[in-house]
């Protein structure tokens, strides 16, 4: 049943075809078609996205329950990296960019990229994510560090300046840091932007912090939403280690006035 599946799938053929590649690679290395590192490319975060839904681990309960939400929420989502298994792990000296899983990046401008980031699993399946992201700043001449989220096309489904967007997060560090939020929501040739501190500066054991975005304050046109996403901001990301072992974004209707 497996075999058949595969070759239905014709994933056995391609099993075969990319390691006798990457053997053939390895003994000679030499430049390659970039239209066959672009399939390969494509292959792996297919199946990145296969083993990341596949996960045990995530299967045992990766949901958010409705207590820990406002009143009135329709649409919550907590990223791929917290829910599920990213590949690699663990990455020493990320370049700017560098893409964590299918809906998050880390952009930095650290010369010597004296970074480690590395997933975990979190101990308790159900109570929150099922996996957390280390992020170890090992020198200091770094004067900016970001990770972005994209958020999925299902939060941009009646989002407008009648909605309020929230960020519900759990984080910890080994130093006090001071963290923000900023949601960025495109609309057409314009960018508008909202700009949030997560609350005192993170330290210690994490505790929950929630940041709110009332659109009815962005500077919204009466037209969709095209796309969206939420950076956090590390100020003076030198020489500490932050920990985010949870984040959840969800929007609700505003209140009517």
């Amino acid at each position: 049943m497996v075999k058949t599946m595969l070759q239905f799938l014709g994933l056995g053929r391609d099993r075969a075809d990319w390691a006798r590649l990457a053997d053939k690679q390895e003994r000679n290395p030499r430049p390659v078609d970039p239209g066959l590192r672009e399939r390969a490319q494509i292959l792996h975060r297919q199946l990145s996205r296969f083993l990341q839904a596949s996960d045990p681990w995530m299967l045992r309960k990766n949901g958010v329950s409705d207590a820990d939400l406002p009143p009135g929420t329709d649409w919550h989502w907590r990223p791929h990296l917290l829910a599920g298994r990213i590949s690699p792990q663990a990455i020493a000296s990320p370049g700017n960019g560098q893409r964590l899983g299918e809906d998050a990046a880390l952009w930095h401008d650290c010369p010597h990229r004296a970074l480690i980031l590395r997933q975990s699993i979190r101990p308790q399946p159900g109570r929150g994510a099922s996996y957390g992201l280390r992020i170890e700043m090992l020198g200091t001449t770094c004067s900016f560090l970001s990770l972005t989220l994209d958020l999925p096309g299902g939060a941009l489904d009646g989002l407008g300046s009648d909605r309020v967007l929230l960020l519900d997060t759990v984080m910890d560090a080994e130093r006090p840091i001071t963290i923000y939020a900023r949601v960025n929501l495109v609309q057409g040739p314009n960018t508008e932007t909202m700009l949030r501190q997560l609350g005192h500066p993170v330290e210690g054991q994490g505790a929950a912090r929630r940041v709110e975005f009332d659109l009815a304050y962005a500077d919204l046109a009466n037209r969709p939403v095209e796309m969206a996403w939420l950076d956090l901001i590390f100020e003076s990301p030198r020489m500490n280690a932050v920990s985010i072992n949870d984040a959840v974004v969800s929007h609700h209707p505003r209140a009517q006035t």
